[in-house]
């Protein structure tokens, strides 16, 4: 169904019972007539409720003045008929008894109507704020469209002047696969950090060893030093005829330490 219809139908004027129920009693001259007129519906709760104590107690003092003049009538025609009636005590007890029963009868009558005022009183109430929140609802319905439609228009500028994608593949996901690959990363950032953070803690103890194997290679170095002159002094002793076999002996020796030395510190 189209929402235009719909809203359409909400908001076709609706004729309220207990308006229609007090229009004898609040205009009996248009008793006869059916009225949908503004002036029916700006009736208000407080309005009715004014009229109705108003006419309650018209009619409790109409129905003393009945039944006044009842009993003065049936009086009167007692008194000036030809031949009176006369009415025995058994009679009279007969009566009372059943006007006591009768008066029991009206006054459960008098209950239960007293208890289905109160029953449409309390529905009275809830059906008024329901038609309230009807009515407001009714109003943001009506809002809706409009701002559906503007909210098409934005999306519709946006989507107009979007950046052209890029050649990254990462970069055109939608929204649900770009977050779960933020969180990726994420994760694999903050196990980055945790390496980071293990390797500063050893770091210390490690510039403390390469300082000391540093210490120890300082006096390594010199004799390294001290080997390779003599043994290059060796070399041109045995040019020269002479043989420097202990030098080039030691020569070697050191050279093999410094090898193992080198390995050890990665330099």
């Amino acid at each position: 169904m189209d929402h235009h219809h719909a809203l359409a139908q909400l908001q076709q004027p609706t004729e309220l019972s207990i308006l229609s129920i007090s229009q004898p009693i609040l205009d009996p001259a248009s008793s006869t007539k059916r009225s949908s007129s503004a002036s029916d519906q700006e009736r208000t709760p407080a309005a009715l409720q004014a009229d109705l104590e108003h006419y309650r107690e018209l009619f409790s003092k109409l129905r003393f003045s009945y039944v006044e003049q009842v009993t003065k009538e049936r009086f009167l025609r007692a008194v000036t008929a030809e031949q009176p009636e006369f009415v025995e005590g058994e009679e009279n007890r007969e009566l009372g008894e059943k006007l006591a029963e009768d008066k029991a009868a009206l006054k459960a009558k008098k209950e239960e109507v007293r208890g289905i005022i109160n029953d449409l009183e309390e529905q009275g109430k809830v059906l008024a704020g329901r038609y309230e929140e009807i009515g407001l609802q009714t109003a943001q319905l009506e809002a809706l469209p409009e701002e559906i439609a503007q909210l098409e228009t934005k999306l519709s500028a946006l989507r107009a002047s979007q950046q052209p994608k890029s050649s990254n593949p990462s970069l055109n996901l939608p929204l649900q696969p770009t977050l779960s690959l933020l969180s990726k990363k994420e994760q694999e950032l903050a196990d980055l950090d945790r390496q980071i953070a293990n390797l500063q803690r050893v770091l210390p103890e490690k510039k403390r060893a390469v300082a000391a194997l540093e210490a120890d290679l300082g006096p390594l170095e010199a004799r390294k030093n001290n080997a390779v002159q003599n043994a290059a002094e060796a070399k041109r002793g045995r040019e020269n005829g002479g043989l420097g076999d202990e030098l080039e002996e030691r020569g070697r020796w050191l050279k093999g330490v410094d090898s193992g030395l080198k390995a050890m510190l990665e330099v």
